[in-house]
């Protein structure tokens, strides 16, 4: 049975950004400028459009000049579906030999003449979002192997990144540890994943599963969440990762300038000790020694001055470590999960509780 979906990308990449000028649905070429800013020649963006991955800015024509073997589009917009006035632009990287990468729900063959220009040119066109079949369901039992599991508030609030971020902190301690990418961008950082959000709803648990093998006692599977449990629009791929994931420990992701739900308004943002109990209580259903071993805050929306005290007062609230991930390194957890979840000491309380 095929486990994940495996990329072979040719590097380096142009990332097209089109027409979206906001952060958060160009989350995944700034995710790839982030963790791997020696695979990105340039940036494509359309005239007017402020937002700046900052990287060269390059036309087609001049990156196919400079050698660029492949266009990633990185925009996740909401429904994942791509503007037509970008197909042009796609068109004409296709024709001069570009591979297209897309992680986004409609596939690239169904945009007009770009499936022509391909063949032509002899360029690839990759849908990222596409499951490994056959996928089994999930079936809950227990499997060796230490899992840490990214949750959050709501959608688009830090969890690849910190799952990208905690992986490398344990790593420089020398701690054995793999991230495990579940959405579309991860997938194309680490070269290998499942899209979770494309999976049939009965076997998300079982993907997540194959996502997080069993493995070495020791070893930590760092794995990437997607959705929220308190998002309508995404609550039910939340739960079937959580169950299938079945961590031993989850982070919590927050964003401090976040007030309401970003595809629903209408709805309230949880607090962070009502995120923390219903994980708590779902994630029992597979493993009910889960615990929260932290909380990850994108601070980037706060002044300066005032993201130390955010991040002091919300560990004094919760009693937790509190960091932003990208800002501060995801060390104090790391730590924390090596030191509480070591083998040794878990025999050690065993032995106390027999």
């Amino acid at each position: 049975m095929t486990t994940t979906v495996s990329l072979q990308l040719k590097p380096p990449y142009l990332i097209f950004i089109g027409d979206v000028d906001t952060q958060l649905y160009a989350k995944t070429g700034l995710g790839i400028v982030q963790w791997c800013p020696e695979l990105v020649a340039g940036q494509l963006r359309f005239a007017g459009n402020t937002l700046d991955l900052g990287v060269p800015e390059l036309t087609v024509q001049q990156a196919a000049e400079v050698g660029v073997k492949s266009l990633i589009v990185g925009v996740a917009p909401i429904g994942g579906t791509v503007d037509d006035c970008w197909v042009e632009v796609l068109v004409e990287a296709a024709k001069s030999g570009l591979d297209i990468v897309s992680g986004l729900h409609v596939r690239l063959e169904d945009f007009p003449g770009l499936a022509v220009a391909a063949n032509a040119s002899g360029a690839q066109l990759i849908n990222v979002r596409t499951p490994p079949m056959p996928l089994p369901i999930g079936n809950g039992q227990k499997r060796a192997g230490r899992r840490v599991l990214m949750v959050g508030t709501d959608c688009a609030v830090g969890k690849k990144y910190t799952a990208l971020a905690l992986t490398k902190s344990l790593k420089s301690m020398g701690a054995k540890a793999t991230f495990r990418a579940t959405g579309h961008t991860g997938i194309m950082i680490a070269g290998n994943g499942i899209p979770i959000d494309a999976v049939v709803s009965d076997f998300v648990s079982g993907a997540a599963e194959l996502i997080s093998p069993a493995n070495n006692p020791e070893h930590w599977d760092v794995i990437e969440g997607q959705g929220s449990l308190f998002n309508p629009s995404y609550a039910g791929v939340s739960l079937g990762l959580l169950h299938g994931s079945q961590p031993d420990a989850f982070v919590i992701c927050h964003d401090a300038t976040r007030s309401v739900i970003d595809s629903c308004p209408h709805i309230p943002l949880p607090t962070i000790s009502e995120c923390i109990d219903l994980h708590r209580r779902c994630g029992k259903l597979t493993n009910p020694d889960i615990s929260c071993v932290g909380i990850s805050v994108n601070t980037s929306g706060l002044p300066v001055d005032q993201r130390a005290a955010y991040l002091r007062e919300l560990s004094v609230q919760t009693g937790l470590i509190c960091v932003d991930s990208v800002i501060d390194s995801c060390d104090a957890i790391a730590n924390y999960l090596v030191s509480e979840f070591s083998l040794n000491k878990a025999n050690d309380q065993g032995h106390q509780h027999a």
